[in-house]
């Protein structure tokens, strides 16, 4: 049976470049391609692959955000991140956003294919310069924190800072410049958002988390 994958890719020529290589592979068939991750959880479930090869910089829906959107409802499906930059931000973001490997647009073509069926195989392919870039990365990984998004506005970090910092709710408020009410509403949807109860679980997911400095 042939390795089903999917294209996530707003360059016409180069969708169409990858969907000639990878059907030219008589073990791969691309089933689909599309230009934007809008409805990705639809073409997913359209298609049923084995593989999507997602790209990162795409317009209307962030080739990340559809990678966070797939995992969703989709945890074991394999997805293959591609990008034009060795961007270590942007490596760190995919990967925690559940990519299962990582490779430049300019990696060889062979090693693309190698790549899809790596990924299948529960591997974890990147290109050597990125691989590079996250083993130097997790190295100095006592002073780099990657964030979730936990929506959380400004204001609400600089309270939850606040609130690291031992803050009560009073001084909080003389700090922020706001009432006593304002503080305590703009904390009831902190701990909404970080799913806690109490201000020692706030603080205790905010530095867990690394959403404060």
């Amino acid at each position: 049976m042939k390795i089903r994958v999917i294209l996530f890719d707003d360059h016409r020529e180069r969708r169409d470049g990858l969907e000639l290589l990878i059907n030219s592979i008589g073990t791969m068939e691309c089933i689909a391609t599309y230009n934007d991750c809008r409805h990705v959880l639809k073409n997913v479930q359209d298609t049923n692959p084995d593989v999507v090869l997602m790209d990162i910089d795409m317009p209307f829906v962030h080739g990340i955000d559809g990678v966070r959107t797939i995992r969703s409802k989709y945890p074991d499906l394999k997805i293959l991140m591609q990008t034009v930059f060795e961007d270590e931000k942007k490596v760190f973001a995919a990967i925690c956003a559940g990519a299962n490997g990582y490779i430049l647009k300019q990696t060889n073509p062979l090693k693309l294919i190698d790549s899809i069926s790596e990924v299948l195989e529960g591997g974890a392919p990147m290109t050597p310069t990125i691989a590079a870039k996250v083993l130097e990365l997790f190295h100095k990984s006592q002073k780099i924190t990657i964030r979730k998004d936990f929506e959380l506005t400004k204001r609400e970090l600089e309270i939850l800072a606040f609130l690291v910092k031992g803050y009560s709710y009073k001084m909080i408020a003389k700090e922020c410049f706001i009432s006593y009410p304002t503080v305590n509403t703009h904390i009831s949807r902190i701990y909404k958002k970080l799913q806690v109860q109490s201000a020692s679980g706030a603080v205790s997911k905010a530095l867990k988390e690394g959403l404060v400095d």
